[in-house]
């Protein structure tokens, strides 16, 4: 017999151990070289382990167990020869039931007109007793569905006392009491860990202020459909937030700053990661150089990281990076929210839902599309009136969004 062991491979520097998520291959599967045998699941990202040789598969960890680099997953025994003509899987002999005869009458024996033990809390609870129930189960048993179906026999009921009080009872079948277990995804404990981290490592703050998006929704619906025609994409809100916030970051370097013990490392690029809902938790994968872009290559790059995020599909080096991050709650409806920093970055900008709202308009009441913004930021490296600042700036750009294309 000639075994090859499948260890986790080195899959990044940051990267220390993986959780196998599933297994693609059943235990003594035949399977070939190259060919996907299970999933790991990485703070990052979910990658597939392929076979290193054909041969029989052999399971070593379990589903849902966190491995070490280096760690044993599996061993393949290549000695073993797929056979022909026959599924990779070991098949297990199907029964063939005998057909159909007629049995004859079944004699009462002790499971006769005896509840099953749900059955008989069940017609406890009816008061109704276990000779008055004809059972339909194996041997005339009692099952549960037969004491649920049950019903007491007509009796003559008792005189009621005057004045009485009838109580409504809902029966206890009526509510689900079970509960379930899950364990953490690796993803959803790295979420975890790092919002924790950035509550308790951080003097976090958060300063508000609201953006009138009459001007960008003219933009929008007059250029839109050309737009569409020159770049086969349309031109979101997201692409102009971005760029907003890079042109305001490159002027406000230590908004884009960040810490590194001792000392603060300033960019002179701006790498604005979004923040993408996925079924596994957010990820927040950088847009780089935003500052160069233009808007049509912002969309694109946005919409490719959120197919690839919810597709699993995201690397590492995808992943990683990021100088500034912008947060959209308003696509789910939040009127106002306190965004968390994605740390090391010193600052994060939330979006939220847009609502038309009276406002003063040169002394006159006016319905405009309203957002409020609130920028999160961590008060180490960024003063208050910094932040504050920064947020203005941004939106007097996005208010007048010509000086924004202009770059003015």
């Amino acid at each position: 017999m000639s075994i090859v062991e499948m260890k986790v491979p080195v899959i990044g520097e940051s990267v220390t151990e993986v959780t196998l998520s599933q297994w693609l291959k059943g235990n003594g599967e035949y399977v070939n070289l190259d060919e996907p045998i299970c999933e790991f699941e990485s703070d990052k990202a979910t990658l597939e382990f392929p076979a290193e040789a054909a041969g029989l598969l052999i399971h070593v960890a379990a589903e849902e167990d966190d491995l070490e680099i280096g760690a044993l997953v599996a061993k393949i025994d290549t000695s073993a020869v797929k056979p022909e003509g026959a599924s990779s899987k070991t098949e297990e002999p199907v029964e063939t039931k005998p057909e159909a005869v007629v049995e004859p009458a079944k004699s009462a024996t002790y499971a006769t007109g005896h509840p099953s033990p749900a059955a008989s809390k069940i017609l406890a609870e009816k008061n109704i007793s276990a000779a008055d129930v004809d059972g339909s189960g194996k041997d005339g048993r009692i099952t549960k569905e037969d004491a649920m179906k049950a019903a007491p026999k007509a009796t003559t009921p008792a005189p009621k006392p005057e004045k009485s009080v009838e109580v409504a009872t809902i029966p206890a079948t009526s509510f689900s009491r079970e509960t379930k277990r899950k364990k953490m995804s690796r993803m959803r404990r790295t979420i975890a860990t790092r919002l924790v981290s950035a509550k308790n490592n951080t003097a976090m703050l958060t300063t508000f202020n609201e953006v009138d998006l009459t001007e960008i929704m003219a933009l929008r619906k007059k250029y839109q459909e050309r737009f569409v025609e020159k770049y086969g994409i349309k031109l979101g809100f997201m692409s102009l937030f971005a760029k907003a916030c890079a042109k305001t970051l490159l002027e406000m370097p230590d908004v884009n700053a960040q810490i590194d013990g001792t000392e603060l490392i300033y960019h002179d690029y701006a790498d604005i990661s979004i923040a993408i809902s996925t079924p596994n938790g957010l990820v927040v994968p950088p847009v780089k150089n935003v500052e160069s872009l233009n808007y049509a290559e912002i969309e694109r790059a946005i919409k490719g990281l959120a197919v690839k995020a919810r597709n699993g599909d995201l690397t590492l080096d995808e992943m990683s990076g990021g100088t500034f991050t912008i947060t959209n709650g308003g696509i789910f409806g939040s009127m106002m929210s306190t965004p968390i920093l994605n740390e090391p970055q010193s600052a994060i900008l939330g979006m939220h839902t847009i609502q038309q709202r009276p406002v003063a308009v040169n002394g006159q009441v006016e319905i405009r599309p309203m957002m409020y913004l609130a920028l999160s930021y961590d008060h180490r490296v960024i003063d208050g009136s910094t932040s504050v600042t920064f947020l203005v700036k941004v939106k007097k750009l996005l208010e007048d969004p010509i000086s924004l294309l202009l770059d003015l």
